[in-house]
C-alpha cells in the first residue's frame, strides 16, 4: 500500500504481513499452488484482499487468490510493466482478449523498487516450478507436479527415437508408451517400454549418486555457512561502530546544551542514555556470536565424511520405504534428475540416457525380460554350451551356476540363470539327466528346513510360510535352498517367534559365507 506521502510500504497490520509470508513459505514447501490453497482451507486460514473500495478484508482462499500472490512481482521488491498484450480476435467481429507475456518478454523490470517479501531468485523459482507444474505438460513439454503412481519417471521420461514426451500406463503391467505419433498423424505406436527394469535401474543410479553429490553439497554448505558467519561478524562489528559514533554525538549535544533549558536537557540527556543503552546490547550482541574459524582447505571433516558414508548405505532402505509416498519419491527423483530418455531397442536390452540437474549424461543400457531364449543377445551361445554341459551329465542346478558365472541369464530373470530354463531346454533337446537329484548336502554348520523343523519338533511348512510373509527374513542359496546356521542363538531365536515373543527375525547378517550346493 501507498503511505500519504506516496511511498510503498508493507501494510502496518502484522496479520496481514504474517499471512502473505506463509503462502510463499507453504509453496516453497509443498511446490503446488493447489496444495497451498487446501492447507490454508483445511486450517481456516483466510487470505487479505483489498475490495472495489481499497478496504482490507479477509475472505477464503481461492486457486486464483494463491497463483495471483505468487506470481506478483511486486511482492518480490520490483516494478514491472508490460506482463501482458492483446491477442487478436478468433473470429471476426470479436474483442482482442489480454494474454500473458513470457517472463523474458515484459517490457520494464525494475528491481529493489519496493518492500520485498521474497527476493528476485526465489520469485524466478516460484513461476518456474509453477510453470513446471502446469497440467497441460504434455503439451508444453514440462515436467508437471510429480502425483502419486507406481512409475517412477511419470512426466521426466522422453522418447529416444521420435524426441517427445512418453506416457504412463497402468492396465496391463505399468509400462511407458510413446503414442505421440499415433494420436497426433495416425502413425503406428513408437515404442513402449515395460517400466520395472527401468525404474529399478533409474532408482540405482539416483542412490549412487546421491552420496557424492550429497558430499558436494555439504562441502558448499559449509563454506557457504562460513561466508555466512564472517559476513554476520562484519556487519555486527559495524553496527557497534555506528551506535558507538551516535552515542558520542548525543553526548557531545547534551554537553552543549544550556544546563538552565531543562526541557531541552532532559530530551538530550534521554537520547544520550538511549544510545549508550544500544551500544550495550549490540556489544552483547557481538560478544554472543563465536569468533570466525579459519576456512580450511578440507572441505569436510572425516568424522562427517564418515557419518555421511554410513548414511549412504541405509538409502536404498530409506528409498523402499513403504511411508514414502510415490509423490515424495518422484519429486527426490527430480532433485538430480532432468529427464530419462528411453530407447527399448531390439531385443533384450533398453537403452536409458539419464539427463542431470547440470547437463551430465549417464548412458544406461537395462537389462529386460523377454519372452524365451531365441530373443537373449547371447541366447543361442547360452543354449549351445547348456547342452554341452548337459551331455556331459551335469546336473541342472549346477549348468545354471555355471552359466550365470559367465554372465547369462534367464529371459526372466535379469542377473541369472534359473534351474528350470536349464531344465526346460534339456528337455527340449531330449537330453535326460544321468541321476536324478536325491537330497541336498551342505555343512554341518547349516541346517535345512526339514532338519531345522525336526530339531525344534515344529512343522517345516511353518518355515516355509514365515518366510513367504517376511516374517523370517532369510537369503536363498545360489542353489535355491533356505540353510540356516546351526547356531544355539538361531534355534532359539526361531523358538521365540514361533512362541510370538518377537515379531519378526532377520537371519541375512547371521548367514555364513559358505554356500550350501546340490548333489545328486
Amino acid at each position: 500500500m501507498r503511505d500519504p506521502s506516496g511511498v510503498v510500504v508493507k501494510d502496518p497490520d502484522m496479520a496481514v504481513q504474517g499471512r502473505l509470508g506463509l503462502v510463499f513459505q507453504l509453496f516453497l514447501q509443498l511446490r503446488s499452488v493447489a496444495k497451498v490453497m487446501r492447507a490454508l482451507n483445511e486450517r481456516d486460514l483466510e487470505l487479505p484482499r483489498r475490495d472495489r473500495y481499497g478496504d482490507l478484508c479477509w475472505t477464503r482462499a481461492t486457486l486464483a487468490a494463491v497463483a495471483a500472490i505468487l506470481k506478483n512481482p511486486a511482492y518480490a521488491g520490483a516494478f514491472v510493466y508490460g506482463r501482458t498484450r492483446f491477442r487478436p480476435p478468433k473470429r471476426e467481429g470479436a474483442l482482442p482478449q489480454k494474454a500473458p507475456r513470457p517472463m523474458e518478454e515484459w517490457r520494464i523490470v525494475v528491481k529493489d523498487r519496493y518492500p520485498a517479501y521474497i527476493d528476485w531468485p526465489i520469485y524466478e523459482k516460484i513461476r518456474s516450478v509453477i510453470r513446471d507444474n502446469r497440467a497441460e505438460y504434455m503439451r508444453i513439454k514440462t515436467r508437471g507436479a510429480p502425483r502419486n503412481g507406481e512409475l517412477l519417471l511419470h512426466g521426466i521420461a522422453w522418447c529416444a527415437r521420435c524426441g517427445h514426451k512418453m506416457y504412463v500406463r497402468y492396465k496391463g503391467g505399468g509400462e511407458y508408451v510413446c503414442n505421440h505419433l499415433r494420436t497426433q498423424e495416425g502413425q503406428p505406436t513408437c515404442q513402449h517400454i515395460r517400466a520395472a527394469h527401468i525404474d529399478a535401474a533409474v532408482g540405482d543410479a539416483f542412490l549412487t549418486a546421491l552420496a557424492p553429490a550429497e558430499l558436494d553439497a555439504l562441502s558448499r554448505s559449509r563454506r557457504v555457512q562460513q561466508q555466512t558467519n564472517n559476513a554476520l561478524r562484519s556487519s555486527a562489528e559495524r553496527e557497534l561502530e555506528r551506535k558507538r559514533y551516535t552515542a558520542a554525538l548525543a553526548e557531545r549535544q547534551f554537553n552543549r546544551a544550556d544546563p538552565d533549558n531543562r526541557l531541552v536537557a532532559s530530551e538530550l540527556e534521554r537520547r544520550w542514555e538511549a544510545a549508550l543503552n544500544d551500544v550495550r546490547a549490540a556489544e552483547e550482541a557481538l560478544a554472543r556470536q563465536t569468533p570466525p574459524k579459519a576456512i580450511t582447505q578440507v572441505a569436510i571433516s572425516k568424522e562427517l565424511n564418515d557419518k555421511v558414508i554410513s548414511l549412504t548405505g541405509r538409502l536404498p532402505q530409506i528409498w523402499g520405504d513403504e511411508t514414502i509416498s510415490d509423490a515424495h519419491r518422484k519429486a527426490l527423483l527430480r532433485c538430480l534428475i532432468e529427464k530419462v530418455v528411453l530407447d527399448r531397442g531390439e531385443r533384450d536390452l533398453a537403452l536409458a540416457r539419464i539427463v542431470w540437474r547440470g547437463g551430465a549424461v549417464t548412458e544406461l543400457e537395462v537389462k529386460m525380460s523377454v519372452n524365451s531364449v531365441t530373443r537373449l543377445t547371447r541366447g543361442t551361445e547360452m543354449r549351445e554350451r547348456l547342452l554341452t554341459l548337459a551331455r556331459d551329465g551335469v546336473p541342472d542346478d549346477k549348468i545354471a551356476t555355471i552359466l550365470t558365472r559367465e554372465g547369462h541369464r534367464s529371459p526372466r530373470c535379469a542377473d541369472k540363470v534359473l534351474p528350470i530354463t536349464v531344465g526346460r531346454l534339456r528337455r527340449a533337446a531330449a537330453i535326460k539327466v544321468t541321476a536324478q537329484r536325491s537330497r541336498w548336502e551342505h555343512d554341518d554348520s547349516y541346517l535345512s528346513p526339514p532338519e531345522l523343523a525336526r530339531r525344534l519338533e515344529i512343522p517345516v511348512n511353518w518355515l516355509y510360510v514365515q518366510i513367504r510373509t517376511k516374517r523370517l527374513l532369510i537369503d536363498r542359496q545360489p542353489s535355491g535352498a533356505y540353510l540356516f546356521p546351526n547356531t544355539p542363538s538361531v534355534l532359539h531365536a526361531i523358538g521365540d517367534l514361533r512362541n510370538h515373543v518377537i515379531a519378526q527375525l532377520d537371519l541375512r547378517i547371521c548367514q555364513p559365507n559358505k554356500e550350501g550346493h546340490q548333489h545328486g
